[in-house]
């Protein structure tokens, strides 16, 4: 059986694995979620300073602390980053890293280069005008979906998100990834692609091409970008799956 140690995405906190959590236990796994600087419980240890540094100290931390080895990591959305950072700070404590939705940064890359730019000065403008200068606020669902699937997010769900979100602090979207270390040799790679990352790997583009080549190992399901929301329980025989 896996040990999981699960990394939410942003605006999210541990609460957001609940029911994912819950199924690998029934699986036979150990699932260890967590919820980083800033965000959900944590809320009050965030401040202006807290960037990407802070978040892969967290999960870095977050293993050392429970003292697990032959780790899982999973990372989604945004906590690739973190996670990519982290992974090579494991050793021989990290077996497997499980990015959902989501892949590996490069050194020198940050998520506001994910963005077009005109999207990223409006999320600078929304940080400046109701964030207190460092705090992205969970944008309206309707601007979540031009970039993110809100596939299988019904209005309860919806309702849920937008109560339990926390403002994401933004120095973790702005700082650039150093240089990380590589895992170790031997380390599993593994791709949870859902509805609309299925498709840009599908579309041949060069820059994704190496995800669909070992060492990495990809599963798709069928939901949107939240799949631990919208569909737990697939999300739970996926990950079993994928270490079985």
């Amino acid at each position: 059986m896996a040990t999981f140690v699960l990394v939410p995405g942003a605006w999210l906190g541990a609460w957001a694995w609940e029911h994912t959590a819950r199924a690998l236990r029934e699986h036979g796994h150990t699932a260890l979620p967590l919820t980083l600087t800033g965000l959900a419980e944590h809320v009050d240890r965030g401040g202006p300073g807290t960037d990407l540094d802070t978040h892969i100290a967290d999960i870095t931390e977050f293993v050392e602390r429970n003292d697990v080895r032959d780790v899982t990591l999973v990372a989604h959305s945004y906590a690739a980053a973190p996670a990519t950072g982290a992974a090579g700070r494991l050793g021989d404590r990290l077996e497997r890293v499980i990015y959902v939705d989501s892949a590996p940064f490069t050194a020198g890359m940050c998520m506001l280069d994910l963005m077009p730019p005109q999207v990223a000065d409006q999320l600078n403008r929304q940080v400046s005008a109701s964030g207190d200068g460092w705090r992205l606020p969970l944008p309206p669902f309707e601007v979540l979906g031009l970039s993110s699937s809100l596939d299988g997010l019904d209005e309860g769900r919806r309702d849920a998100l937008r109560s339990r979100a926390t403002p994401h602090p933004f120095g973790t979207y702005t700082q650039r990834l150093d240089s990380p270390a590589e895992p170790r040799p031997g380390v599993d790679r593994v791709l949870v692609a859902c509805h609309d990352f299925t498709g840009l790997l599908d579309s041949g583009m060069p820059m994704l091409a190496y995800l669909n080549q070992p060492p990495w190992r990809r599963f798709d399901l069928p939901t949107g970008h939240w799949p631990m929301l919208s569909a737990p329980a697939e999300l739970a025989d996926v990950l079993d799956t994928a270490v079985s």
